[in-house]
């Protein structure tokens, strides 16, 4: 998917929002654990219940890969379902990946070739020859890890490194490597108050934000600091939506949250 079939689809469905496939079976309704294939059965029945809500789906892929052989299988089900009868909809590997190059490459070719993504997460701290290989591909996104919404992102991110913070010096250093058209970025909700200086070096860039519900990330503190003519944010949301309810009405309850974080999103988008 391009950058600007992306930008329409926010515009068309007056929304940026990101949910993310986070599945755990402990906290999934129990009468799914008596299908065959439960982490799918739960992904169909929020997508089916969400896709014209949001723009974006988010797997987290330690999610799957927790449940081995079985749970990659439902990754992949996952992925081809939303390819299959959602095309329209971003998708984004959330894999976190970046060894050295030979390593990322097979990485890579994971995600946006055998499993088709548009797009995969990816830490940045090996550096440019580890984070190329994902943007050597064509239509394909790679979304690179800047500043996080956890506690530790404290421990090196925000560190003042020869006058300046070593979140910015990867900002600035990723906008020299090859094709890094192609790059995106996370940056947590939680952190808003940065979101100003961030735009201040990569204008342009869509920022994945995770943060906003569940860890008490402020929508409209983002909004204001972080978006852009092109509004350039994919705004995630994953437990606080697909965790709504366990019982029977899990689907319809996950609808009802999307659709909260939707109306918001209108309303901004029409300012």
């Amino acid at each position: 998917m391009t950058t600007q079939q992306l930008i329409s689809q926010i515009h068309k469905k007056k929304s940026f929002l990101c949910i993310g496939l986070d599945v755990d079976l402990n906290k999934i309704p129990k009468h799914l654990l008596q299908t065959e294939d439960p982490i799918f059965e739960f992904n169909k029945a929020i997508i089916d219940a969400t896709h014209h809500l949001c723009v974006a789906y988010k797997p987290n892929t330690a999610f799957y890969e927790a449940y081995g052989l079985k749970g990659w299988k439902a990754l992949e089900k996952t992925i081809n379902y939303i390819n299959q009868n959602h095309p329209e909809i971003f998708t984004i590997a959330d894999a976190k990946r970046g060894d050295i190059g030979n390593t990322s490459s097979m990485y890579a070719k994971a995600f946006l070739e055998d499993l088709a993504f548009d797009s995969v997460t990816v830490a940045p701290y090996m550096g440019k020859d580890s984070v190329e290989p994902f943007l050597a591909f064509k239509n394909k996104h790679t979304i690179l890890l800047a500043l996080t919404s956890n506690e530790g992102a404290f421990d090196f991110q925000t560190k003042n490194v020869d006058g300046k913070e070593l979140y910015k010096q990867v900002l600035e250093t990723s906008k020299t490597w090859k094709n890094s058209e192609n790059l995106m970025y996370v940056v947590g909700a939680t952190k808003a108050e940065y979101f100003a200086e961030i735009r201040r070096i990569i204008p342009d860039s869509f920022l994945l934000v995770p943060g906003v519900g569940a860890q008490g990330g402020n929508l409209q503190d983002v909004c204001k600091y972080g978006m852009n003519s092109n509004v350039g944010l994919l705004i995630n949301s994953s437990r606080g939506i697909i965790y709504a309810s366990n019982n029977n009405d899990f689907a319809e309850a996950a609808a009802t949250k999307a659709k909260e974080l939707q109306q918001e999103m209108e309303i901004i988008l029409s300012k």
